[in-house]
């Protein structure tokens, strides 16, 4: 197995943790144990109750059921815990996929999506999001992308990292094809929550057992550094996942467990001051693209915390993104770790005062970098 490096890895390895102000993560401002103790009521008397020892297989009982109660209508069967949603992926392609399968994928993608299967010897077929349709998935294309020795379709809804979305038509229609053909789906649902112009979807694992769903605590939620994950699917396909759970991490902490279950037990509060606060900034960066629309071309998401903008004369953002790093203390992806280097991953889910002042110290780069031309 060789894994290829994750470009965005590497660079949040180089500037996440080293810059103040961050306009590249994909996930909301994230909660301090204090600040979730104080929403959720949670007291020192319930944590000093917690046995630091193992967790089940498929995460503790509590955790399980808080993900069904919001997920699955109460199925406790179809929920197992993941070390994040980067361990379901893995699980999930290792034990469904095998060398010399062929897997449709949404094109841009996160890296794992596509990673893990190309590790295993699939052969990936790119289902693109195009940048002149605005990156709107085209159910049609994809169609035509299928044929008898597709095994997998993989997809993220809302998309990571152009915001684009499925209509519930599209999402029937996606549901249709797998009806149609012996493959899975594998739907990747960390932005399901952060839906801004319809309705959230349901999870696809509740109405198909070709379904499997895949969920995090990083993105809506706040909570990233619980590093709890879940993967939702029919009993049959968990039990699957069991012996490579048990090489791998063999289960998750107790006490990240229950500050995940606390969490999703109240995660009508925590959405909602967190989608606030994402829905005000993407309503700032909707006014700065059209104060600087001589300095930056976008489509607004419909869902998720990230932008996919382009910048006028910039054809590689690695500098661009670099400069200010090093230079005005800000976080930005360059596009190239998604397969478009004349883009940046922008994130509005964090502190709003520091998005207003992320945003003016990215419009003076741009601004001295078209003065110095």
């Amino acid at each position: 197995m060789h894994l290829p490096r994750a470009a965005l890895e590497d660079w949040m390895r180089d500037f996440y943790f080293d810059t103040s102000i961050d306009l590249g993560s994909s996930g909301v401002r994230t909660w301090s144990l204090a600040e979730l103790r104080r929403l959720l009521g949670i007291t020192v008397e319930e944590l000093d109750g917690i046995a630091l020892d193992d967790a089940p297989s498929y995460g503790g009982a509590r955790l399980r059921r808080a993900v069904a109660d919001r997920f699955t209508a109460g199925d406790v069967d179809r929920v197992m815990a993941t070390h994040g949603s980067t361990e379901a992926i893995f699980v999930v392609m290792n034990a469904l996929l095998s060398a010399g399968d062929e897997i449709v994928v949404v094109d841009p993608a996160y890296h794992s999506l596509t990673s893990v299967a190309e590790s295993i010897g699939c052969r990936l077929v790119r289902w693109r999001l195009r940048p002149e349709s605005g990156f709107a998935p085209d159910l049609d294309e994809l169609r035509t992308l299928l044929t008898p020795r597709t095994r997998m379709i993989v997809v993220n809804f809302p998309h990571n990292p152009t915001g684009a979305h499925l209509t519930r038509r599209q999402f029937d229609d996606l549901l249709a094809l797998v009806d149609g053909h012996d493959l899975h789906l594998v739907w990747d649902a960390a932005f399901a929550e952060l839906v801004w112009d319809s309705e959230p979807l349901p999870d696809p694992s509740t109405l198909h057992e070709r379904c499997v769903g895949l969920g995090t605590m990083s993105k809506a939620y706040g909570l990233p550094g619980t590093r709890v994950g879940w993967c939702l699917a029919a009993p049959e396909i968990l039990a699957r996942l069991v012996p490579l759970r048990d090489a791998l991490t063999i289960c998750l902490s107790p006490l990240t467990e229950h500050l995940a279950a606390r969490a999703l037990e109240g995660a009508d509060r925590i959405l909602a001051d967190r989608r606030a606060g994402a829905a005000r900034n993407l309503d700032r960066l909707d006014a700065w693209t059209k104060e600087n629309d001589d300095l930056v071309s976008w489509s607004r998401p419909a869902g998720g915390v990230t932008a996919f903008p382009a910048f006028t004369g910039i054809a590689d953002t690695e500098d661009l993104c670099r400069e200010l790093g090093t230079r005005h203390d800000l976080l930005l992806v360059p596009g190239a770790g998604f397969g478009h280097p004349d883009r940046v991953r922008l994130g509005f889910g964090g502190a709003e005062d520091a998005f207003d002042e992320g945003l003016t110290r990215l419009r003076t780069a741009l601004t001295e970098r078209r003065e110095a031309l």
